[in-house]
């Protein structure tokens, strides 16, 4: 009987938790996507890289909202079991508080690895993804971009303006082109054809000069009848160089311990010593904000001490909310406490059994262990 009772509230919080968690991943999903139109409008990605960027940013907003999702979830399900006197089964039925609270423990261990395996293999992978994808997008939009009367600086190193376009005829045509870090080169021409195929992406000069100016400010000019020029050879704006966040696991935990331990640096992008402290701070993210959800639970669990016809229940349920919250979000500020100071971070990470515990024996002693 007692093991039905608690599948019972498993199943009926499962729905809750993941009915909250799809809701807020949700919002926080579109209001990215918006943000992410850009990609669109400036940098002249195409609609699929756009869509494919914005779902896999959706594992990274899973992992940021898991313990918010988790407490509400929590605390709306204890608030609604007691106010519906369904509490009383488990006590009617010999549970004890404490007894709720260590199958509460065992049951959130599963969470935990749900978010761990998110937080530690799934969420990196998937920035790294994301990040590759604009790497290799090949700025399907960006001949669309082109708009008369408006200077163009959508791909890198590579400004164009022209007076007047007519599907992909143009008039007028100034670009100016720094890819070559000891060559400057400006085109100047009458008339032009914008080529937008597969494999194509050029603008076909008709009439026009080319100044090229040196590291010495010396200019030569070329006049020509018709030139091509290939847009094909240009990148994204958009930042493509590999994140911290967007590293494995493996290879962040194998820079830090080659900095502390070995003293040495691996060749690779981010394994500086510069990067410690962002390095520590992702490991801590990844590794031990999700142990948090253990304090979470015993904070909120607080809850079922006093029953709803208590007559201070209404200011201890409110209490509750605040100190669950807050721990919530000390949880995310606790990362800026991070840095590359070995020490200092050991004592930032024994906080977090400290407080656990504490909590713990706070909540025996409060529920005295007694049958109601």
């Amino acid at each position: 009987m007692k093991k039905i009772i608690f599948i019972i509230f498993y199943i009926n919080f499962l729905k809750v938790f993941f009915l909250t968690s799809f809701t807020l991943v949700s919002i926080i999903w579109i209001l990215q996507a918006v943000n992410f139109l850009d990609f669109i409008s400036e940098d002249g990605h195409s609609l699929l890289t756009y869509f494919q960027y914005s779902l896999l940013n959706i594992p990274k907003i899973f992992v940021k909202t898991f313990l918010l999702s988790f407490f509400i979830s929590y605390y709306y399900l204890l608030l609604f079991y007691e106010n519906n006197n369904q509490l009383l089964i488990f006590w009617s039925n010999g549970i004890l508080k404490s007894t709720f609270l260590k199958n509460m423990l065992i049951f959130t261990s599963l969470l935990y690895l749900i978010m761990f395996f998110f937080s530690f293999f799934f969420a990196p992978l998937a920035q790294n993804k994301a990040r590759t994808l604009i790497k290799q997008s090949n700025l399907e939009f960006f001949p669309a971009l082109i708009k008369e009367k408006k200077f163009i600086d959508t791909v890198e190193n590579l400004t164009i303006f022209l007076d007047s376009k007519k599907d992909y005829k143009l008039q007028n045509i100034l670009i100016k082109d720094s890819s070559n870090p000891n060559n400057t080169q400006i085109i100047i021409s009458k008339k032009g054809i914008l080529i937008n195929k597969e494999n194509q992406k050029s603008l076909n000069l008709i009439n026009g000069i080319i100044i090229n100016t040196n590291l010495n400010k010396k200019n030569t000019i070329l006049k020509f009848e018709q030139t091509s020029f290939d847009l094909n050879e240009y990148s994204t704006k958009s930042v493509t160089d590999i994140k911290i966040q967007e590293l494995s696991s493996s290879k962040i935990i194998k820079c830090v311990y080659n900095i502390y331990i070995k003293k040495q640096f691996l060749n690779e992008q981010n394994c500086q010593k510069e990067n410690l402290n962002n390095l520590n701070q992702e490991i801590y993210k990844r590794i031990f904000i999700p142990i948090c959800i253990f304090i979470i639970l015993v904070i909120t669990t607080f809850i079922i001490i006093k029953a709803h016809n208590d007559i201070n229940y209404s200011i201890w349920k409110f209490k509750i909310f605040i100190y669950s919250i807050l721990i919530v979000i000390l949880t995310e500020l606790s990362v800026n406490l991070i840095d590359d100071n070995l020490v200092k971070n050991l004592v930032v990470l024994s906080l977090l059994p400290m407080i656990f515990f504490f909590s713990y024996s706070l909540f025996l002693k409060k529920s005295n262990s007694t049958i109601l």
